[in-house]
């Protein structure tokens, strides 16, 4: 039947993007190592070295994770193709719509993998730090942020993800004034990158009496989380530590002992804090890899030999450095100002559905890279 027909005909091409994302991911690599990792932990020394072994156990559990995931679409290919054979010959179009939907599974799973194989930067298999900034426009762009706060940790959800809260400060009537959050997730950094910057809200604002519609703005922060990188050095000296009673959502112990820590590093302004941990001594410990990973951060994207040249983050969150809008009155939608990408389903964004924003810079970014090389070619 015509129908079985041409999606046969698609799913072909389908076996051949497959072949290719076979080689672009490493899979017969990726089973080697896999299997010499494995191997490594039935050693009776294997826990001698305890974060050593805690090291060689999360690269097990992400190696796995990657093979399941093209196994999964492998075998989803077979059975799609199986069932739109089988369609075919009974020619029994009750199996169409199944086939169909197979189908178009099958090829969002083959995008997805794609992109992440575009995730090849020295620090994109990391987890992400974000932090959330409140812009000027008191308690409406507070909400606003922790609207924000709200969608991205919706997004890790959906995404099967972790996160922990590092760090939580109040708005003054209704949201945050800034925190910060820790995403472990296989590629979180490289997924989440492209997110650093400005975002824009138009809303009739719930905190306005006469219902005026009102333009407010956050910003976010994303850094990847760098353990063990001695490419920064940072001098005790520049430093200025400070402890305070943590707020927010911590618990009952945080709010009974000045356990928070707040570091500023002096040279560059930059600051970060840390109140989720139990002790003093760890929140320091959390706050130093935060400000280790930012310095770095910005030290790689800014493209600065030394870290003393970096000045600190100049972004004014305001009218006209933001990356995305999300408007809600007087239509709904959520455009991205550098790639075009838009979403009319203002709701579904909000609950964490930003997929298509991270997948369209991904691309572009990787197009403008293509770009740029054959240029010096």
């Amino acid at each position: 039947m015509l129908e079985f027909e041409q999606i046969r005909l698609k799913l072909r091409e389908k076996k051949k993007e497959l072949d290719d994302l076979r080689q672009a991911v490493g899979y017969d690599s990726l089973v080697s190592q896999l299997a010499e990792l494995e191997e490594r932990t039935h050693n009776d020394y294997f826990w001698n070295d305890i974060e050593g072994s805690q090291k060689v156990l999360k690269r097990i559990s992400q190696l796995k994770a990657k093979r399941e995931r093209f196994d999964r679409l492998h075998q989803l290919y077979e059975d799609t193709d199986t069932l739109a054979e089988l369609g075919d010959e009974e020619e029994d179009l009750s199996v169409l719509d199944e086939v169909r939907t197979s189908f178009t599974e099958l090829e969002t799973g083959i995008e997805e993998e794609r992109l992440a194989t575009l995730l090849s930067g020295e620090y994109d298999s990391k987890n992400a730090i974000l932090t959330f900034h409140a812009g000027a426009g008191g308690t409406e762009a507070q909400d606003w942020a922790q609207m924000l706060y709200r969608m991205y940790t919706r997004w890790t959800e959906r995404r099967g993800f972790k996160y922990q809260l590092l760090d939580w400060l109040d708005g003054d009537e209704a949201g945050i004034k800034s925190a910060s959050i820790l995403i472990e997730g296989e590629n979180a950094y490289g997924y989440l990158k492209g997110e650093n910057g400005v975002h824009r809200l138009v809303r009739v604002s719930p905190f306005d009496a006469s219902g005026r519609r009102h333009t407010s703005f956050a910003s976010l922060e994303v850094m990847p989380e760098i353990d063990d990188d001695n490419s920064v050095e940072i001098d005790p000296g520049d430093l200025k530590v400070d402890t305070y009673r943590s707020s927010g959502a911590g618990g009952q112990h945080v709010n009974k002992t000045e356990s928070a820590i707040r570091i500023t590093h002096i040279p560059t302004g930059i600051i970060v804090a840390c109140q989720n941990e139990r002790s003093q001594h760890q929140n320091r410990e959390v706050a130093m890899k935060m400000l280790r990973s930012k310095l770095i951060e910005i030290k790689e994207r800014e493209h600065l030999e030394r870290i003393e040249d970096i000045k600190g983050d100049q972004m004014q969150i305001a009218w006209g450095s933001q990356i995305r809008s999300y408007v809600f009155m007087p239509y709904t939608l959520a455009k991205d100002h550098r790639t075009g990408f838009e979403i009319g389903n203002i709701g579904a964004v909000m609950d964490g559905d930003i997929d298509g924003f991270i997948n369209a810079y991904l691309k572009a970014k990787a197009n403008n890279t293509l770009g740029e090389a054959a240029a010096e070619e």
